[in-house]
């Protein structure tokens, strides 16, 4: 919230937190037009604490504004356990009545969010959030304890907090307010651990989910924040031949897929067609010249393509095709298809470009 408040460039910001002095507080409150309460204990040592901190804290800041006659706009982040008899929800509660007891008496704006589960990066793992600890424990092969794997998590993602957060400088309340942030995601702590392992397990089987669902690609980038710092960077499987070297990147059942391929001087990939598969060819690196030809034609058609050009060739189904280094180093070539390669029907038949059957 801080950093996003900072970017804005028209507002100044004070913090406050544990290691900051009563004087920070008060200064704090007294010249703010805006108040972003986020503050508070969720796993204290004595349930007192909630009461001390969540409560007692709120109530503090609502009577030191009560007291200096400041009537800023406040925002608070309370929590979905607010709405349960247990003594965290009790103390946000409290807090609650603290604020909107404030905001009555003063005709000040309040807007408090009852927040379910908050996932993303920078939470504490093994603290409070499922999501944090299976993150960090599977990004560093460690195992996973889950008491109930149907038990069901309500969250929401933090940079979407921190918009409806925002939102409020834009659209003050105007009294007391209950807001919410959206959207708001469902998932079982099983399928959680499942899609989190999905993630690890890519960097071998190199295939990704459908990121056309929010939830999936808020959580993959959230996976990817708990990698440890020197565990960024992973290596490809490598296949190689006489004719250089070939790795798949990227798969993704909704996109296809992606590989790259070094391939020496003088040699030559292809000679064989697609019935339905479509390709497309981006040579990165050296000088390659493709060509294609229709089944049931003798025209080749023929391409000439550097890796200075920046230039792209679609493969058409139905099209015999080859590409060969023409150049005097290696050509290295970004290749995508729009299906995964299935061994069972791999839609790829053996057919030379100049017409004489090859195995492909």
């Amino acid at each position: 919230m801080v950093v996003a408040l900072r970017r804005r460039g028209d507002v100044s910001v004070t913090e406050y937190d544990l290691d900051s002095g009563e004087e920070v507080l008060a200064q704090g409150l007294a010249e703010s037009d805006w108040i972003f309460h986020l503050a508070g204990v969720n796993r204290p040592s004595r349930d007192e604490e909630f009461e001390e901190t969540n409560t007692g804290l709120t109530r503090k800041i609502c009577g030191r504004l009560q007291g200096g006659g400041w009537a800023p706009v406040f925002v608070f982040s309370s929590s979905s356990q607010a709405a349960r008899e247990n003594p965290y929800g009790l103390s946000k509660r409290k807090a609650e009545e603290a604020i909107e007891n404030w905001s009555q008496a003063s005709g000040a704006g309040a807007a408090v969010f009852r927040l379910p589960g908050v996932f993303g990066k920078w939470s504490r793992p093994n603290y409070n959030s499922a999501v944090a600890t299976f993150c960090y424990n599977l990004a560093r092969d460690l195992p996973l304890s889950i008491s109930d794997e149907n038990k069901k998590l309500n969250l929401v993602y933090i940079d979407d907090v921190v918009a409806a957060f925002l939102d409020c400088l834009t659209h003050p309340p105007r009294r007391f307010e209950r807001r919410s942030v959206v959207p708001e995601y469902e998932v079982t702590l099983g399928d959680l651990a499942r899609l989190i392992t999905s993630f690890r397990e890519s960097r071998t089987t190199h295939t990704l989910g459908d990121f056309s669902d929010a939830f999936l690609k808020k959580l993959f980038g959230t996976y990817l924040s708990y990698l440890d710092t020197a565990n960024f960077a992973y290596s490809l499987t490598v296949r190689s031949d006489a004719r250089g070297e070939l790795a798949e990147f990227i798969k993704q059942r909704q996109f296809g897929q992606i590989f790259v391929s070094r391939t020496k001087p003088g040699m030559t990939r292809g000679h064989h067609v697609h019935d339905c598969k479509a390709e497309k060819f981006f040579v990165l690196e050296g000088e390659a010249l493709i060509r294609l030809r229709k089944i049931g034609e003798d025209d080749v058609l023929e391409y000439h393509i550097r890796g200075d050009m920046f230039r792209v060739l679609d493969i058409p189904p139905g099209y015999a095709h080859s590409i060969t280094n023409v150049g005097q180093g290696e050509l290295i070539t970004l290749f995508w298809a729009d299906e995964l390669f299935d061994t069972a029907a791999p839609d790829t038949a053996g057919l030379a470009v100049d017409g004489e059957r090859r195995k492909g």
